[in-house]
């Protein structure tokens, strides 16, 4: 059975951790709300960027060309430290289950995600580091034009980008969706179109802008997911640290009570042997 001075030094060092653990909460919350505004700000962008391309005519396009599917690129976001418990890992889990039976490229933004991939046997073609809590438009628009060259060069066929949706800090969810080819519900009115560079002209700006905001919009909603998950996690783990700190100090006043208890018995026995 532990010592008094052992259970007073445990003591000590989870009220240590559970500082650290509540600063980090603290740290995340504060990221959140800073992630969650710019996340509104970006999302009637991304709608008006999305409207924009879906009004490319797309004939001679080939981000709008379909064809026969040989090799698949995935854009897998992650973040790149833990302690934001199963959000890494049930993304990277969503992008292997969608992977399943394909022929894939995969990049991969966060470290997290990379070494998860990699232990999964998966080989990264592309890692990208220190990305998701700056998330600026800059590296969306890179990593954008970077998913384009390798589909327009014929590297794959289509490109799905695999990413964590923010619906609130308690829900956010794994989605794994088509980047390319285009594909829009909304049918292009064409016919009811006039553009005045001409529809070519159109296109080459029209589309670079929406595969970026696609991209930046993912990133932004994955960062505020990983926040909100660290949040949570951090928050559980100084409830944790609470309960384990209530339960040793339970066992050292019961050390300590019996320490005292043994040394009246003591002091009792001592005086009877006086008195004899």
């Amino acid at each position: 059975m532990p010592s008094i001075k052992i259970i007073k030094r445990r003591m000590n060092s989870v009220a240590a951790t559970a500082k650290i653990m509540k600063a980090m909460n603290m740290v995340a919350a504060t990221k959140l709300q800073r992630d969650k505004a710019r996340l509104e700000a970006a999302r009637p962008f991304y709608e008006q960027a999305r409207a924009m391309a879906a009004r490319c005519p797309g004939a001679g396009s080939p981000f709008f060309e379909r064809r026969a599917v040989k090799r698949s690129g995935y854009l897998v976001i992650t973040g790149d430290r833990g302690l934001c418990g199963s959000y890494n890992s049930n993304l990277v889990q969503a992008a292997l289950a969608h992977m399943e039976g394909r022929n894939e490229a995969v990049a991969a933004v966060g470290l997290k995600g990379y070494e998860q991939l990699r232990r999964a046997g998966k080989a990264v073609l592309r890692r990208v580091d220190n990305v998701l809590e700056t998330a600026f438009f800059d590296d969306a628009a890179r990593i954008a034009v970077r998913l384009g060259e390798l589909y327009t060069s014929g590297e794959v066929d289509e490109v799905f980008i695999a990413y964590t949706q923010y619906k609130s800090a308690l829900t956010h969810e794994p989605q794994v969706e088509r980047l390319l080819p285009l594909r829009f519900e909304e049918e292009p009115q064409a016919a009811e179109m006039r553009y005045d560079t001409g529809a070519a002209h159109f296109m080459e700006h029209a589309i670079p802008a929406y595969l970026a905001a696609a991209v930046y919009a993912a990133l932004l909603e994955s960062s505020a997911c990983e926040q909100a998950a660290r949040m949570v996690s951090m928050d559980a783990a100084v409830n944790n640290a609470g309960e384990i700190t209530d339960g040793l100090a339970r066992l050292y006043n019961r050390r300590r009570q019996s320490g005292i208890t043994q040394e009246i018995s003591e002091l009792v026995a001592s005086a009877n042997v006086l008195e004899e």
